[in-house]
């Protein structure tokens, strides 16, 4: 109805005068709801999605002089702006962050400095292994020996210092908060190509137990995902649902589509969940607890993942354990030592003003998670683990698994990169311990994936070659360094994997940590793979196949 110099108009006569709209004022637009429409006489038409008093207020404000303002749904204003601005809401959801922190995105896999350095290394190792092929071969075996531990050591402490937060914290139901005073929340659900699992995704995200007038759930579809689209619109959703459909864009990337549902997001804080995520009923609630506890400098609540399936087969039991170590012990470490914490690929919560302030994501970025919790660190922010689980489907596949591991891995490495442009910068703003955290759970994660084999392979050969090429005592130094790092290494890598399900409870996995070797050969397997691929198509998203599962 309408009154209160509210008039009504028909609008589907035709378009929004484009010489009354600025492409500097979107943000704007989006914001308060509103989109000048037309002008008749001397009347500025405006349609208006939010008719509160204090909405109406800052419009006329705003423009002043005579308004006609015509209430109209939220719908009507996000499609017309997405017709009007659809390539500059592309080029900004593609290119925000490149084009407003150069020095902070991936779209230079490598600069010239860094290759540079590297080359320069690289050049320095062959001239010595030629010139002292003996002192060569055993300094480069120590070296990846202190490497390999340093990074195995600082994650069993991290192990030690999550497992004590674990331990100290007493699980609680979600505070109760009154429904009226909860704030609008946006939910984001990325999907392409998996049309297949949209019925269970839509239930999961209606067992959600939070007020259905303050959800704001997008569910985002490629624009040449016909079946998917297809799916999801003939499951008829109606609000708090909205299909966003994001238009084509280079690099096809997950980062990409978030960047451009993030503009179109009402709520005051933003969770991202995957297709195939089922989170527990009560996280929005648990996390508005939490973020109303914490200091605004907190941006991001990483809720913890695991999976449903874990007892399918050997490779989903070896991938909870993996999950279960890092979001029930490594991250919580990070979070209790007050260093920059890589983020889970889903499930984290932000509040939405921070999100945006930072840029959003890489789209450059394959694993854009690790990177945005990187880069909130640096920007002066925090992120903290959220009590709170979420459940996913665990790849039961190895191909399907090396894939999307690979992915992960070639995302660490973009992430590495773009934080050691400047090293004084990443010191200076994250702090030494932060820089020296990110060295250690990043970097380290790199290099032992990719460490692990040739200390493998440099063992062996001294025992069949390494006598009679480096003589007896290189050669025992060299043998007794590989033969530390690969018992060291893979005896607490073993351990580790074992005490994951610890937390859960979950007892009947630990004896498959015995086999964690074999899972780790996967992840090297992972990372040389990520390694070509960093070279040869740095930006190419390797699709991880959901619904593979019967529990799914």
């Amino acid at each position: 109805m309408c009154g209160g110099g509210i008039d009504c108009v028909d609008f589907f006569d035709g378009p929004p005068d484009s010489s009354l709209l600025d492409a500097h004022e979107i943000d704007d637009y989006l914001q308060h709801s509103f989109l000048p429409w037309a002008r008749r006489n001397d009347e500025l038409i405006i349609a208006v999605a939010d008719t509160s008093n204090t909405n109406l207020s800052w419009l006329a404000a705003r423009y002043g002089g005579h308004l006609r303002l015509v209430p109209v749904e939220w719908t009507t204003i996000t499609a017309a702006i997405e017709n009007v601005f659809r390539e500059q809401l592309t080029h900004d959801a593609v290119y925000g962050l490149a084009d407003a922190e150069p020095h902070l995105c991936a779209r230079e896999t490598i600069t010239r400095k860094q290759i540079v350095i590297f080359s320069a290394l690289a050049a320095t190792i062959i001239v010595v292994a030629i010139a002292w092929p003996a002192i060569a071969s055993a300094g480069l075996a120590i070296v990846l020996t202190i490497g390999y531990l340093a990074n195995i050591m600082f994650r069993t402490s991290l192990v030690w210092v999550g497992a004590k937060e674990t331990a100290e914290h007493t699980p609680s139901p979600a505070a109760h908060i009154p429904d009226l005073s909860l704030p609008r929340y946006t939910v984001m659900v990325p999907l392409y190509r998996e049309a297949n699992i949209l019925p269970s995704l839509i239930g999961a995200l209606r067992a959600l137990d939070y007020p259905p007038e303050q959800l704001d759930i997008k569910i985002v579809v490629e624009a040449d995902d016909a079946e998917t689209f297809a799916a999801a619109c003939a499951l008829d959703l109606l609000a708090p649902f909205e299909i966003i459909r994001v238009p084509d864009h280079q690099p096809r990337t997950k980062p990409a589509a978030c960047n451009y549902a993030l503009r179109l997001a009402r709520g005051e804080f933003t969770v991202i969940f995957d297709a195939e995520d089922r989170p527990e009923p009560d996280q929005l609630r648990k996390a508005v607890a939490a973020f109303r506890a914490c200091p605004p400098e907190v941006g991001c609540l990483q809720a913890r993942l695991n999976f449903y399936n874990a007892n399918e087969n050997w490779l989903t039991r070896l991938f909870t354990l993996d999950y279960s170590l890092w979001f029930d012990f490594l991250l919580p470490g990070l979070d209790r030592l007050h260093v920059p914490m890589p983020l889970g690929g889903t499930s984290n919560h932000f509040r939405t003003s921070v999100l945006r302030a930072i840029h959003g994501w890489d789209a450059f970025n394959v694993t854009e998670d690790a990177d945005l919790g990187i880069r909130l660190a640096r920007l002066g922010y925090r992120a903290m683990t959220l009590d709170s689980t979420t459940f996913e489907e665990a790849t039961n596949r190895v191909g399907n698994w090396v894939k999307q591991r690979s992915r992960w891995l070639k995302g660490y490495m973009q992430t590495w990169l773009v934080h050691m442009r400047d090293p004084v910068a990443l010191f200076r703003h994250a702090g030494f311990r932060g820089a020296m955290a990110f060295q250690l759970f990043i970097g380290g994660a790199i290099t032992s994936a990719l460490i692990n084999p040739l200390l493998w392979c440099v063992f062996i050969a001294s025992h069949v070659w390494g006598a009679a090429l480096l003589g007896p005592a290189f050669n025992a130094t060299l043998a007794h360094a590989s033969l530390v790092s690969l018992i060291t290494g893979n005896t607490l890598f073993t351990y580790l994997a074992m005490l994951g399900p610890y937390r859960r409870g979950w007892l009947e996995l630990t004896p498959y940590g015995l086999t964690a070797p074999f899972y780790w050969l996967l992840i090297s397997i992972a990372a040389y793979r990520a390694l070509w691929q960093l070279i040869t198509r740095p930006f190419h998203w390797e699709k991880t196949q959901h619904g593979t599962s019967a529990m799914a």
